[in-house]
């Protein structure tokens, strides 16, 4: 089992920054992928970012690009979600995901309990 804790969600003006941590624990020896998804009030969840363990290669969905870097620390037991120029738009509780070596590529096993980002207009 892997449990995940998040950090660093809150109330920033638009064009502002935060910076969200994730933290893994228990069986961290068996995790590949560690991505951040995102779900605002009414949709659907959806695919934020995501970093493979080394050589740690970063993949972003298009409304991440240039605005949103995420990074993960070489034990890669921890992810950070680097957000700029926000957007009242990315108001979403922000959820950490990771899966385990042998786990089909995209699909995540563990989950954090999610953070509240919201951006004020």
């Amino acid at each position: 089992q892997v449990q995940l804790v998040e950090f660093g969600g809150g109330l920033v003006q638009a064009g502002g920054s935060l910076k969200l941590s994730c933290t893994a624990s228990g069986r961290t020896f068996n995790i590949r992928d560690m991505g951040w998804f995102r779900q605002a009030p009414g949709k659907a969840r959806e695919f934020v970012a995501s970093i493979t363990k080394v050589p740690g290669i970063p993949s972003y969905a298009d409304f991440g690009q240039g605005r949103f870097t995420i990074s993960r620390d070489s034990p890669g037991n921890t992810v950070w979600l680097q957000m700029n120029s926000l957007k009242p738009e990315d108001t979403a509780i922000y959820y950490c995901a990771v899966n385990e070596y042998g786990a089909p590529h995209g699909t995540y096993d563990y989950w954090g309990q999610g953070t509240q980002v919201t951006v004020s207009s």
